[in-house]
């Protein structure tokens, strides 16, 4: 009868081996047992066939001996340093992916393997192991981790050459803005030496025509008199009109180029520039200055800052709508510290970052040129604060050419 042999003594055991053996050849993986000696008790077709053998040929031959003998490097591998070898002996799993197995005609191929303990009745008994030639994924890998670095050189040089271009446009920004002050210099000196001294020139020959006019006797006739008053009239209107002409020269000058800031220096520009700012806008000023012991500046420098300290005065100005500011200016030999805070609206911390914030932009450029930097904080309604500090090279022939 056809099924007498599965109800046989035995039979599910047949059976179940037969499966089992269906089961290993089935499967890509390569799949061999070795006893407590190392030596293999089965091995699948497609294990036999990675390593180059018939599985005849690997039936009770020692298995780290016959495959897993040597480094990549080719140097022993002993035995009792095989992992497969120790996690069964210490009846514990091991997977390893960083291995070599080698063929019978000396090739060797990238591995991953995995050894699980036999146990039976609580003794280890051996092994049982499955690999995989992995050498596709290695060499996928490798050719992975080769376009990453050719990646990150484009990156690498790519950065570098950004940072140059970065660099050349803050030389750009350096030197426009040097050229921008020596332009105003110019203009300013042109403006006070000629245009100025031509108003001057212009208000003495007035009022020595009004002083004239004035001396002329009184006995003429009305219609005369009448003549002279109305002279006299329009020489004292075009008196005004040159004094007021003569004071916005001053005022454009000044703008220009604050000539306190060559004559007394950058402490006495930046005390002049903040209390002549809360006088036009009306503000409460608290200020606190110690320079005691400045290091000399550049001239670069210092209008390099005055600039900055301006922008930050202008900045309250136009946004703050504050009532009052603090300002503190703190100079040491070895740095420069200028605070300037108003108790006005305020503003979201994204707001002197926006694309637009110009001013800021530019107060940050300047700062960055002196190796500094400047640092905002601000909150709505509760107004402000900007902090410039620029660290002051230590030798002092370093600080007189350091300039922005």
């Amino acid at each position: 009868m056809r099924g007498n042999p599965v109800h046989l003594p035995g039979a599910g055991q047949i059976i179940w081996r037969d499966r089992l053996s269906q089961l290993l050849e089935s499967t890509g993986e390569g799949i061999f047992g070795i006893d407590m000696d190392g030596c293999c008790t089965f091995i699948n077709r497609a294990g036999a066939e990675q390593l180059g053998f018939a599985p005849d040929e690997v039936l009770g031959r020692n298995m780290h001996e016959l495959a897993h003998h040597s480094h990549a490097d080719g140097a022993h591998y002993p035995e009792h340093l095989c992992p497969i070898f120790n996690a069964f002996r210490m009846a514990l799993p091991c997977r390893i992916d960083t291995e070599l197995f080698w063929r019978r005609d000396g090739t060797s191929f990238a591995v991953e393997y995995s050894s699980y303990p036999i146990v039976e009745d609580g003794i280890v008994q051996g092994a049982v192991v499955t690999f995989v030639d992995i050498s596709a994924r290695r060499r996928a890998e490798e050719a992975l981790r080769q376009a990453h670095a050719v990646l990150e050189q484009r990156v690498s040089e790519r950065t570098q050459a950004l940072s140059e271009a970065l660099q050349q446009l803050r030389e750009l920004s350096a030197y426009t803005h040097t050229v921008r002050e020596e332009e105003r210099t110019r203009i300013a000196r042109e403006v006070h030496d000629e245009l100025g001294s031509l108003l001057v020139a212009l208000k003495m020959d007035v009022g020595w025509l009004d002083k004239r006019l004035s001396e002329q006797p009184q006995r003429e006739p009305d219609d005369a008199q009448a003549m002279r008053d109305r002279m006299r009239g329009k020489c004292q209107n075009m008196g005004r009109l040159i004094e007021a002409a003569v004071d916005n020269v001053g005022r454009i000058i000044t703008d220009l180029r604050p000539s306190i800031l060559d004559h007394q220096g950058l402490w006495a520009a930046l005390e002049w520039q903040a209390h002549e700012f809360v006088q036009s806008a009306e503000l409460a000023l608290d200020w606190q200055m110690d320079v005691a012991h400045a290091a000399p500046l550049p001239e670069a420098s210092a209008i390099a800052i005055f600039r900055i300290f301006q922008e930050m005065l202008s900045n309250i100005g136009r946004h703050a709508e504050a009532s009052a500011v603090a300002i503190a200016i703190r100079a040491t030999a070895d740095a420069i510290s200028i605070t300037v805070k108003d108790n006005g609206k305020g503003a979201e911390p994204s707001a002197f970052e926006a694309a637009n914030a110009y001013g800021v932009m530019g107060m940050r450029e300047r700062a960055r040129h002196l190796g500094g930097s400047l640092a905002i904080s601000s909150e709505v309604g509760r107004g402000a604060t900007f902090h410039l500090r620029i660290e002051l090279p230590a030798d002092p022939v370093t600080r007189a050419t350091n300039t922005p």
